[in-house]
């Protein structure tokens, strides 16, 4: 699994600053200071293909919407791998980090809080530039006049698993997860002019069920079937209505939940059918309740609220553990089951209870006190300014920064796990390979991708691909050794070539 973040940016005082270019600058400060090149060459699109629908065919490039093109390449835009294995570059007009490939939902809280702090330090050193507009991001998903910008979720599944059951059974998970892993927002609808408090950032930009598109007509579930993978034997699930999360607990439940009900789809074990009755409206109703009393109507004619069909799925988790009874990672599983059951527990007795684990749960408190203390109704600018500020990667700035600062988070990772995780690649996947070979070989990695890492070799005419295929190989217990021992990088493609 992985996440994507695309930040926002803003200029104080300079509405009209180009995002595109600042967001270029954003990373090319990092890379520099890192050592590593930013042209477009840093990353290799050969293998990309954003128009494969998992559905069955492939949209036409003259039917696409340009911001569908993610393999066409800028030699405008910076774009770098990170020795931490994850990609850092300009999408869409704002900075994004996509963390490397983690297997377990506590490495992806570690790597995503890391992009943040990676996010913090490029601020910084662009701001110590001399004559340096100050330039500030943001870790949220609106911008409350009627943008939004993504946190996409990335998860591996088997090709064999059938597209329609993940359909069927993800859309009512989706649509109620956000209980568990909003962001909260200021503002109903999608320029914010409703008054009022939402649990979702990303809600009110949905409009269908099902799509290819992650920019326009937003679907529920994604159908871009790029595995970045074997293609035959994986499909990579990309998850585009997750909010930016700050929480360690709302990002681990996020990723930890999801990874349950696809384990349950890909047995097998989900054999009725919850689907709701019209899906984007019912996600909205959801967002618009932060009371959690709202209902969702079931095509069987049950009404539920979001809370009651989370309980459905955690305990249809429940008894396929049990059934199963080979979970190679228990520990890992029931840090997710007693934080799932936690979190829905508390917030069916008392929402606020939740504030130190759920990001809306954490940001509504802050807001109510803001309301109590000025006597501030729902449409008053000052909350909105603040819902902004909440997001800020500055430390100094950012309120959720305070709240942490002052203990009132409950936190699964320490700082020094998140630093580390800033040039470290995850062990336990390919992007140990792929980070360790940008930290070493810095100066001959001419291209990388999720799937590849491309060399330019001394004394070789041509550029020299190692494949990447199999998510679990490269390693640091399959290639660590044999990195140690290479002087260069002729020696590694030499070990890498020597049959084992």
């Amino acid at each position: 699994m992985g996440l994507e973040t695309e930040y926002g940016i803003s200029v104080p005082g300079d509405p009209m600053a180009n995002p595109m270019f600042l967001s270029g600058q954003v990373v090319s400060v990092y890379a520099a200071a890192q050592g590593i090149r930013s042209n477009q060459s840093s990353w290799d699109y050969a293998f990309e293909d954003p128009l494969r629908d998992a559905r069955g065919w492939q949209l036409d490039r003259q039917s696409a919407d340009p911001s569908q093109l993610t393999d066409v390449e800028d030699p405008t835009l910076a774009n770098v791998v990170l020795t931490n294995g994850a990609r850092y570059y300009v999408d869409h007009a704002h900075p994004e980090y996509s963390s490397p490939e983690v297997t377990l939902p506590r490495d992806a809280v570690t790597w995503d809080r890391a992009g943040d702090a990676i996010a913090l330090e490029s601020v910084r050193l662009l701001a110590a530039r001399p004559g340096q507009a100050p330039v500030n991001l943001y870790k949220n998903n609106a911008d409350g006049k009627g943008q939004s910008y993504g946190t996409h979720e990335n998860y591996l599944m088997p090709r064999r698993t059938a597209f329609p059951d993940i359909v069927r059974h993800l859309i009512p998970f989706f649509v109620t997860r956000q209980v568990v892993c909003g962001a909260g927002r200021v503002g109903i609808g999608v320029d914010s002019r409703g008054a009022g408090y939402q649990i979702s950032q990303r809600a009110d930009f949905f409009e269908t069920e099902v799509g290819l598109e992650t920019t326009l007509k937003r679907p529920i579930i994604n159908t871009r079937d790029e595995p970045h993978a074997v293609a035959d034997r994986y499909r990579r699930l990309h998850v585009i209505i997750g909010d930016a999360n700050h929480l360690d607990v709302a990002t681990l439940l996020k990723t930890g939940t999801t990874s349950l009900v696809l384990g349950m789809i890909e047995d097998g074990h989900l054999t009725e059918d919850w689907s709701v009755r019209r899906p984007v409206a019912a996600l909205q109703t959801v967002s618009h309740d932060p009371s959690l009393t709202a209902t969702v109507e079931l095509v069987d004619g049950r009404t539920m609220t979001a809370l009651d069909v989370q309980w459905m799925y955690l305990e249809a988790a429940r008894a396929w553990l049990d059934a199963r009874g080979d979970d190679p990672e228990p520990a890992a599983t029931a840090e997710v089951m007693s934080l799932w059951e936690e979190v829905l527990t508390g917030l069916g007795s008392d929402v606020m209870s939740c504030a130190p684990l759920l990001d809306w749960v954490a940001k509504l408190k802050l807001l109510e006190g803001y309301r109590a203390r000025d006597g501030l109704s729902w449409d008053d600018h000052r909350l909105a300014a603040i819902d902004i500020q909440w997001a800020d990667v500055r430390p100094e700035k950012g309120l959720v920064h305070r709240l942490r600062d002052r203990g009132m988070l409950r936190d699964l990772v320490t700082p020094e796990e998140v630093k580390g995780a800033q040039t470290t690649p995850p062990e336990d996947t390919r992007a140990w390979f792929r980070g360790e070979c940008v930290r070493r070989f810095t100066s001959h990695v001419f291209s990388a991708s999720w799937d590849s890492v491309v060399f330019d070799v001394p004394g070789r005419a041509s550029l020299q691909r190692v494949p990447l295929l199999e998510p679990e190989r490269g390693t640091r217990a399959q290639v660590g050794t044999l990195l140690e021992q290479s002087a260069d990088v002729g020696d590694l493609l030499r070990g890498l070539a020597t049959p084992e």
